[in-house]
C-alpha cells in the first residue's frame, strides 16, 4: 500500500477566498504555502486507488496523482471513502458524475445523510454504497459532531478515523481514537487548530467545541507514541501554515505537505 497526500487544509483551503488573516495573506504572496482541502489517495492494489473524502478540490487533486491518470476512458479510481458527511468532504462527489458507477464507502449514519444531497446525481451516475468492512478497513469513531445541514438528525457515527492496514487517518478528531501505537505505521491526525482558543478570533466557539482537539492538547501524546505521526486538516488561521513559524521547532510531530508520498 502507498499513499499520496492530496491536500492538507481544513474547510476553505489556504488561502480561503474571503479571508485576509496572516496565513491567507502569506499563501497569496508565497504559493508554496497554499494547501488544498485535506484528502488522501490510497493505492490498495495494482491499478486500484481509493480517495479518502471527496473535496471541492477533487478535480485538481486527481490531476496531481500519477496513479489516477486515465487510459482512454478508464480510471484506476476504485472508490471514495468518507470519514464524515461534512460538505468539505462530500461536495467533490458531484465532480465524479461522469463515472458509470461510483463506489462510496461510509458508515450508515454518513450514508443516510449524504444520500439526501446526492439525489441530484441519480440521472448521471449509479452510487454503490459499501461498508468499511467490504474493503477490509475499519471506521473508528472519533466524534459525534454532525454537519450543520444534518443538525436535526439523531446522534450516530458522524465522524470516523479510517484504519486500514498500516494507516490511521483522522483529519477531524474530537476524542482520541480507540487504537494504540502498534496498530499503525503512520497516523494522520487532526491539526485544524493550534490552540483551543484560536477559533475565537473569527467565531464564538473553541476548537474542542467545534469538534477538533487542538495541537497543544495532542502534540505531547503523539510524540510519545513511537510511530510516525503527521498533522493534517490545518485551518487557515493555524500558525503552522507558515513553514517559517518558530512553532515548527520542537513540535515533535510532522506537518503533512500536499503531494508527499508514503509507502507502507
Amino acid at each position: 500500500m502507498r499513499l499520496q497526500v492530496l491536500g492538507t487544509a481544513a474547510g476553505g483551503g489556504v488561502p480561503q477566498w474571503n479571508c485576509g488573516c496572516p496565513g491567507c495573506r502569506g499563501a497569496r504572496a508565497n504559493p508554496s504555502w497554499r494547501r488544498l482541502h485535506a484528502s488522501l489517495a490510497i493505492e490498495a492494489g495494482s491499478g486500484q486507488v481509493f480517495l479518502v473524502n471527496a473535496t471541492p478540490d477533487i478535480g485538481e487533486q486527481i490531476e496531481t496523482c500519477a496513479w489516477l491518470r486515465p487510459a482512454g476512458r478508464s480510471s484506476a479510481l476504485a472508490g471514495v471513502i468518507l470519514t464524515d458527511a461534512e460538505l468539505d468532504h462530500t461536495l467533490g462527489l458531484a465532480r465524479l458524475r461522469e463515472a458509470d458507477t461510483l463506489r462510496v464507502v461510509a458508515t450508515d449514519t454518513v450514508r443516510q445523510a449524504v444520500n439526501e444531497i446526492l439525489a441530484m446525481l441519480e440521472p448521471y451516475v449509479t452510487i454503490e454504497w459499501l461498508t468499511f468492512a467490504d474493503i477490509g478497513a475499519e471506521a473508528v469513531p472519533v466524534s459525534g459532531k454532525r454537519p450543520r445541514y444534518a443538525s436535526a438528525r439523531p446522534p450516530g457515527a458522524w465522524v470516523s478515523a479510517l484504519r486500514w492496514a498500516g494507516l490511521l487517518y483522522a483529519p477531524a478528531m474530537g476524542v482520541w481514537p480507540d487504537v494504540t501505537a502498534g496498530d499503525a505505521e503512520v497516523l494522520f491526525v487532526d491539526g485544524t487548530f493550534y490552540t483551543d482558543a484560536e477559533p475565537l478570533s473569527f467565531g464564538q466557539r473553541t476548537a474542542t467545541q467545534m469538534g477538533h482537539l487542538p495541537i497543544e492538547a495532542t502534540r505531547g501524546r503523539l510524540a510519545r507514541l513511537g510511530t510516525r505521526c503527521l498533522y493534517t486538516h490545518l485551518n487557515n488561521t493555524n500558525p503552522l501554515v507558515d513553514p517559517g513559524s518558530p512553532l515548527h521547532e520542537g513540535l515533535g510531530v510532522e506537518v503533512a505537505r500536499d503531494g508527499m508520498v508514503i509507502d507502507l
